[in-house]
């Protein structure tokens, strides 16, 4: 008979293995010796240890199932309960009962994640479909619409959970994504019939921009321009691939006539400009009248002078009121001198002439004093025209001394 700390071979060849509910048949060797057989059912054993070894680290190391791990624990505890092998089978069941545990862990983990991940799958979602449902009001259609896109890929990404749900998020996820399209098709096809309306409004505002064109009638014209450009701000746009073309025609309608209108205005402006310098040599040369001393000869002189002016064409706007003033002064003095020669002439006037020199010198003292006062405050327009003034009157003063002398005579 042969022995082992774990089994023994009796006389018959049985083979038994020690437990802590005592021997267990094994089984009969008639093969070989007692050692030959308790070293194969060792071997049988180590079998085990390898196999139960292996599974421990599949259960810790890999995401083997848990039913997976409780089929190989099953079959491996079949085998231990056997007793086809000659070892410590009792820390083979005491391991065995450990993986189970570790399984049932793995298990009971396995399924407090899958119950957190859908968890958070359904918050997500739920985000989904809040952001969704509030994209579904905008109005920034390439914005929303691309948002809405990506909502969708990451949808795709999400775990599905209890089909009720799953099914109830995503009918009101696809509800808000039909509306936000139903209101962006609507947008456009608003959009499109106003830019419509809008192209139809321009080609009128192009066709009657385009007839103004060769107009020479430039005030009102141009005012119509102004007025053609307003209506066509405020027409909207057009559609892409007509509104630059509209525009290219209601702007070349307009410069064709602005162009033409500049050049019309550059030559009057170059014309009136020369106009201005022929009349400011005839106001010089009127001035030289002044102080009047030959009344018939200035009378002849002015006139002739003014008949030159009048055949003059006309000045710049801005520049006539000065030109002109400084005419009107020379005519002025010269109606007064002649008013002082009638005066100086007429027998009933020889008793107002001290009168009327004195009433001079009181007009050239306060002209004087008007003059100082414009200067003054700066006004050299308003003091140069009342030193021509000055000037005329002055000069009738000049010739009332000399009738009053003439009367004492």
């Amino acid at each position: 008979m042969s022995s082992d700390p774990w089994g023994r071979v009796d006389e018959t060849g049985t083979v038994y293995v020690r437990t802590a509910d005592g021997e267990q048949v094994v089984g009969s060797w008639q093969a070989g010796s007692p050692d030959e057989a308790l070293a194969y059912f060792k071997r049988k054993y180590e079998g085990l240890v390898v196999e139960i070894g292996l599974l421990e680290r599949r259960v810790r190391t890999t995401d083997l199932s848990a039913k997976d791990a409780q089929t190989a624990i099953d079959h491996l505890r079949e085998q231990v309960d056997a007793h086809h092998a000659v070892g410590d089978l009792d820390a083979l069941r005491a391991r065995l009962d450990k993986l189970v545990e570790a399984v049932e862990a793995r298990r009971e983990e396995r399924k407090a994640q899958k119950v957190k991940q859908s968890d958070e799958a359904r918050h997500a979602k739920e985000a989904l479909v809040a952001e969704a449902e509030e994209l579904a009001q905008s109005e920034q259609w390439r914005a929303a619409g691309e948002r809405l896109r990506a909502l969708v890929d990451t949808w795709k990404g999400l775990p599905r959970l209890d089909r009720k749900s799953d099914d109830e998020l995503w009918h009101r996820f696809s509800h808000a994504r039909s509306a936000f399209s139903k209101r962006r098709k609507a947008h456009f096809a608003a959009l499109d019939a106003q830019r419509e309306d809008a192209r139809k409004t321009k080609e009128k505002l192009v066709a009657e921009a385009e007839a103004l064109s060769g107009s020479t009638d430039w005030g009102p014209t141009a005012a119509r321009y102004r007025e053609l450009m307003a209506e066509w701000k405020a027409a909207g746009r057009a559609q892409r691939e007509h509104e630059d073309d509209l525009w290219n025609r209601f702007r070349g309608a307009q410069d064709v006539f602005f162009a033409a209108r500049s050049s019309v205005f550059a030559e009057r402006d170059a014309e009136q400009s020369e106009n201005l310098k022929l009349k400011e040599e005839l106001a010089e040369e009127a001035e030289k009248l002044l102080p009047v001393t030959d009344l018939k000869a200035a009378r002849a002189a002015f006139r002739s002078i003014n008949e030159r002016w009048e055949a003059i064409g006309h000045v710049p706007r801005d520049a006539r009121p000065k030109v002109e003033g400084r005419m009107h002064a020379v005519e002025r003095a010269i109606q007064e001198s002649e008013e002082a020669e009638w005066q100086r002439t007429n027998p009933e006037a020889r008793a107002r002439a001290a009168g009327l020199t004195g009433q001079l010198q009181a007009a050239v003292d306060k002209l004087k004093g008007q003059i100082e006062a414009a200067r003054a405050q700066g006004n050299t327009a308003k003091a140069e025209k009342l030193e021509r003034e000055l000037e005329g009157r002055q000069a009738l003063l000049d010739q009332a001394l000399k009738g009053l002398q003439e009367f004492g005579g």
